[in-house]
């Protein structure tokens, strides 16, 4: 019986991106498996420990660049943003064993850790 990841919109993976600051560079959050293409439909950042201030540009791979989240100006565990394409937007799905991930252009001034919840399907 197929996984529910082949079936459904579903937690992908989940990763703890240590520094949001721009010099921090790239860091992997997903890595498709072997075998399969993924499809990433939307990106939630949560468990936010400071202000994303500064941060107005983000890129994550194929699916949408340009991200600001400088309005997240306080560390939160309740609150959580949203990251998805403009309606109808072209995104490009991942090739099997290809990396999902974040590139801080402009990252926040201030150090800041949060977790990034990957939510999509795979397919083959």
């Amino acid at each position: 019986m197929p996984a529910l990841k082949e079936k459904a919109i579903t937690l992908l993976g989940s990763f703890t991106v240590l520094s949001l600051q721009a010099a921090s560079g790239v860091e992997t959050l997903f890595t498709v498996p072997v075998g399969k293409v993924a499809r990433v439909t939307t990106v939630v950042i949560r468990d936010i420990s400071a202000t994303l201030a500064g941060g107005t540009s983000f890129a994550f791979t194929g699916f949408v660049s340009g991200v600001n989240l400088s309005a997240i100006t306080a560390a939160t565990t309740t609150k959580y943003a949203i990251i998805a394409p403009a309606f109808a937007a072209e995104c490009t799905e991942l090739a099997s064993s290809a990396a999902f991930q974040i590139t801080k252009t402009t990252g926040s001034t201030g150090a800041a850790t949060a977790v990034f919840d990957v939510f999509g399907y795979l397919t083959n």
